[in-house]
């Protein structure tokens, strides 16, 4: 088991009172609520952010941290002293109140080995079990992958999944990227959350960059050379996109807004492949030799 160090999951000094503990607290918590934010690791991050606070927000169990972090450093092997209390009698008042305000899941009680080895046997939610030391361990979590295609990400809507025989219903937000987490509160059995890790699975129109969406058109040489303007199909449907006169292939043109929404939306982006077509009678024969005649002239010229 290694050390944690809570002031820096916090982002404080070792000397910052209550008002900063509970000020730094909100201000990660809101950043990194499962429910809100856009990172890959926000549930670790806000489960981590909690326990911190849970610490550092009680000044009984603050004073019991601050006695064995002196001699440690953050993911040093860690072990209890002899006869360590944890504090005995502190409650959960800093984490309880700072908490208000972020809905169901704000505080959602899953420790780790770390929390449970210093203060497993005084939490305290404000039952009468847990004063007296003998609350059991909160429900854990159920884990999942959500597999979902990727216009089932771009327009959101209900699904209903079925998860070890059991059928939940699920609403996906607009625009949700793989690896986001989606929060079921308390739906697992035991009255733990059911947390979602959404994958989504590869397309055959479209290759996907975070939220931007990769398109390809291929393009008539006279198209390429003369410019065009072609249909092309995005996630939110077809689209006028004007080839400009010189197009070559690799070549990409973005549609701004056009990939996943969010805050921003992804863009959607044409990658141009010129296509030559094989002359198959004797005029398209004709007029490749016309065009290589044309093209042989103005070389020479230069």
């Amino acid at each position: 088991m290694e050390f944690r160090d809570y002031y820096k999951v916090l982002g404080v000094e070792a000397g910052a009172d209550d008002a900063e503990i509970k000020k730094a607290y909100r201000r990660l918590a809101r950043k990194y609520h499962p429910d809100v934010s856009k990172e890959a690791d926000a549930e670790e991050r806000f489960k981590a952010i909690n326990e911190a606070n849970e610490v550092l927000g009680d000044r009984e169990r603050r004073a019991a941290y601050d006695n064995v972090r002196g001699s440690y450093r953050e993911g040093q092997p860690f072990q209890p002293p002899p006869n360590w209390n944890g504090g005995a009698g502190a409650g959960a008042r800093g984490a309880a109140s700072a908490g208000a305000g972020f809905g169901q899941g704000g505080f959602d009680g899953d420790f780790s080995d770390f929390f449970e080895t210093l203060f497993g046997q005084q939490r305290d939610f404000g039952g009468a079990g847990a004063r007296a030391g003998t609350r059991p361990r909160p429900a854990r979590s159920l884990r999942a992958q959500l597999t979902l295609t990727l216009d089932q990400a771009y327009q959101g809507g209900e699904q209903r999944l079925s998860l070890n025989g059991r059928s939940y219903d699920v609403r996906i937000p607009a625009g949700i990227a793989s690896g986001q987490v989606i929060r079921l509160a308390g739906q697992a059995p035991g009255g733990g959350d059911v947390l979602l890790e959404v994958n989504i699975a590869p397309d055959p129109r479209f290759l996907l960059e975070g939220r931007n969406t990769i398109g390809m058109v291929r393009l008539m040489p006279w198209q390429a050379a003369l410019g065009a303007r072609l249909p092309v199909t995005t996630l939110g449907g077809h689209v006028q996109l004007t080839i400009p006169a010189g197009s070559q292939s690799g070549r990409r043109l973005r549609l701004k807004g056009r990939g996943l929404p969010g805050s921003p939306p992804g863009d959607h982006f044409i990658q141009l492949e010129v296509q030559v077509p094989v002359p198959d009678n004797d005029d398209q024969r004709a007029a490749y030799q016309a065009l290589a005649q044309a093209f042989d002239d103005d070389a020479s010229a230069t």
